[in-house]
């Protein structure tokens, strides 16, 4: 069973909805998650907010977070994941923002870093990962996937059965 199959047998058997909200995947976790068939009975769609400007007006992401942290920060990814979970209503919301490269990266914000948020509204809570990752734009966009899957799983995990 994948990563992907599992995360919507396990979605599916306890009746938890999960939207997706994405900037450096540009929808790579939902294209993954909607390979499985069945999947249209808990995942409610996801959002691909790759501008600024989106990830306000469709996420509800704070400007001044924007301006103060920057897109690629885990207020933002904190902003994303809840803002999915509100404005789809789904009970799990993952948040992804990162930089992929090859450009974009600077000292402080390098090529590989990413931040993944995945909400919980059962748990009541949101937790933000950081990661730093290397490869080319498309091993960055694959390894921030397959993270962003294991955190579903794991998070998982922790809600009542």
């Amino acid at each position: 069973m994948t990563t992907e199959e599992l995360i919507i047998h396990q979605l599916t058997e306890r009746n938890i909805s999960l939207a997706t909200a994405e900037s450096c995947t540009g929808g790579l976790i939902a294209h993954r998650l909607t390979n499985v068939p069945g999947s249209s009975a808990v995942f409610l769609g996801g959002i691909v907010a790759y501008s600024n400007e989106l990830k306000k007006k469709l996420l509800g992401v704070p400007e001044h977070l924007l301006v103060e942290y920057g897109a690629v920060s885990e207020p933002v990814a904190k902003e994303m994941a809840l803002g999915v979970c509100k404005h789809l209503g789904s009970m799990l919301g993952i948040g992804v923002t990162g930089i992929a490269g090859p450009g974009g990266g600077t000292l402080t914000k390098p090529v590989g870093l990413v931040y993944i948020g995945i909400a919980s509204y059962e748990l009541g809570q949101c937790h933000v990962y950081e990661f730093r990752f290397s490869g080319s734009r498309l091993e960055i966009k694959q390894q921030t996937a397959d993270n962003a899957l294991n955190l579903i799983i794991n998070t998982l995990k922790l809600l009542k059965k």
